[in-house]
C-alpha cells in the first residue's frame, strides 16, 4: 500500500507562517487588530489544531499517511514561531521606555523654534502673539475683517521609538 501525503501538516505550518507574518505586515494597520492580535491568535489556534491532528494521523495511521519525520520537524518549527510571536506580542512590545519627561495635558510648553510645513522657521512665542486672518468665521458688523490675536496653539506629540 502506498502512503499518501498528509496535507494537514503542511497546511498547519503554512497557517503558522501566515499567522505570524500577517501581524507586522497587515493586521498592525487596523486599530481593532493592532491593540490585541485576535485575528492572528485565531489563525494560530487553527494552525496548531491542524498540526496536532496531522501528527496524530501520521503516527496512528503510519501505513496510510506520511509525516512522522517531516511532521515532527514542522510542528517543532511551528512551536518555536508561535512561541516567538507570543514573546514579542506580550513581552517585548511592553518594554518601551517610559515617557517621564513628556509634557502633561494642559501644561504650558516652553518656547521653541521648529520648521513648518513650508520649511520656514516658526517660534511658539511669535505664533501666539501674531494676528491671524480667517475667512471661516463671519466678522461682527462694523469690524472690517476677522483679525485677532491667536488664543492658543494645539501641540500634538507623537510618541515613537525612533
Amino acid at each position: 500500500m502506498r502512503r499518501s501525503w498528509n496535507p494537514r501538516l503542511w497546511t498547519g505550518f503554512a497557517l503558522v507562517l501566515v499567522g505570524v507574518l500577517s501581524y507586522p505586515f497587515f493586521f498592525v494597520r487596523f486599530p481593532v487588530t493592532r491593540d490585541f492580535p485576535w485575528a492572528n491568535f485565531l489563525l494560530l489556534a487553527f494552525a496548531v489544531f491542524l498540526l496536532l491532528t496531522g501528527l496524530l494521523r501520521a503516527f496512528r495511521q503510519s501505513q496510510a499517511y506520511r509525516g512522522k519525520l517531516s511532521g515532527t520537524i514542522l510542528a517543532s518549527l511551528s512551536a518555536v514561531l508561535v512561541g516567538l510571536f507570543l514573546f514579542v506580542i506580550f513581552y517585548m512590545a511592553r518594554q518601551l521606555p517610559g515617557s517621564r519627561g513628556a509634557p502633561a495635558i494642559g501644561q504650558i510648553a516652553p518656547d521653541f523654534t521648529l520648521p513648518d510645513e513650508n520649511g520656514s522657521v516658526v517660534t511658539l512665542s511669535t505664533l501666539l502673539n501674531s494676528a491671524f486672518i480667517t475667512n471661516d468665521w463671519p466678522s461682527s458688523p462694523g469690524s472690517g475683517d476677522a483679525r485677532g490675536k491667536t488664543a492658543g496653539a494645539l501641540l500634538i506629540f507623537y510618541r515613537g521609538y525612533w
